[in-house]
């Protein structure tokens, strides 16, 4: 089965960005409910959509304050419990992040084994990608960041 998950927040000075639960910046990053962490809402998403679930809004909405600045990581711990007492297992699971600023090349390795990790697998069963929009769109121009990503599950 395969899931696809999109996530977009806006982005702004004095906040800060979280991506797989690493820290990126302490003072560019997400406006959210939560912790912002856009990767770790786009994985939720995935996955929940590959066992047919519903979506992170059903799960943890953002109009319930127990999950005002929540951990995106625990929330995605949560999920991956959710669909292994439905009797799945993750496969793998393939991110895009899309992002003009700051570059994510050196934080892409930490990214991967915080999201292997949690999710139990093998970090070479989780691939992180990351681009730039050739400063077209809100994306380019820095105001926002999109992730996409796929995840396989049996």
């Amino acid at each position: 089965m395969v899931g696809f998950g999109y996530d977009v927040h806006r982005l702004v000075d004095g906040k800060k960005m979280i991506l797989g639960g690493v820290l990126i910046s302490d003072n560019f990053g997400m406006i959210a409910h939560s912790d912002g962490d856009a990767l770790a809402h786009a994985i939720i998403d995935s996955l929940l959509g590959a066992v047919g679930l519903g979506d992170i809004g059903e799960h943890f909405p953002d109009s319930d304050d127990q999950y005002k600045n929540a951990d995106s990581m625990q929330l995605l711990a949560h999920t991956i419990s959710l669909i292994s007492k439905h009797g799945y297992r993750i496969i793998n699971i393939d991110v895009l992040i899309q992002l003009e600023k700051p570059k994510l090349k050196d934080y892409k390795s930490q990214i991967r084994d915080n999201v292997a990790k949690i999710c139990g697998l093998e970090a070479s069963r989780v691939n992180i990608k990351a681009g730039t929009n050739e400063k077209m769109g809100f994306v380019g121009r820095s105001e926002g960041i999109g992730v996409f990503c796929v995840s396989q599950v049996e």
